[in-house]
């Protein structure tokens, strides 16, 4: 049964290994079928084969600059809803704002089978996106 301290565990970890080169611990958060979502309009990724590539192309390296802090706000079963902020910050002045949802269900071993995210950042304050004129 998942509570509140695996999830809490498992965004660390997360989080960690993101910060990690090379992507050999993904099969300590994932299963080896598992579903990951980027966004509600994604086409999921599926399997730690994809679920690599996807990870080495979005991330910059374990250098990367960015903060994030996270809260559990619900588990229920084997499924848990965390509020993730994240602000990057990088060499050339940028930076990127996200408030997240992520919707986890996890396996019998806590890992994760189904990771679906809900990335807003400040521009879609009103959550629309802007019309074309």
């Amino acid at each position: 049964m998942t509570n509140r301290t695996t999830v809490e565990t498992w965004v660390s970890d997360y989080e960690r290994l993101w910060r990690t080169a090379g992507t050999a611990g993904l099969s300590d958060l994932f299963t080896a079928d598992a579903s990951y979502l980027p966004s509600p309009w994604a086409s999921p990724i599926v399997g730690l084969p994809a679920l690599t590539e996807f990870w080495e192309a979005e991330r910059d390296g374990p250098d990367e600059s960015f903060t994030m802090s996270s809260e559990v706000i619900a588990v229920d079963g084997s499924t848990a809803i965390v509020r993730v902020n994240v602000e990057y910050s990088g060499d050339d002045g940028s930076n990127g704002r996200w408030r997240d949802l992520w919707v986890l269900t996890f396996d019998d071993d806590e890992r994760c089978a189904a990771f679906e995210e809900w990335p807003f950042a400040p521009r879609q304050r009103d959550g629309h996106e802007p019309h074309a004129s």
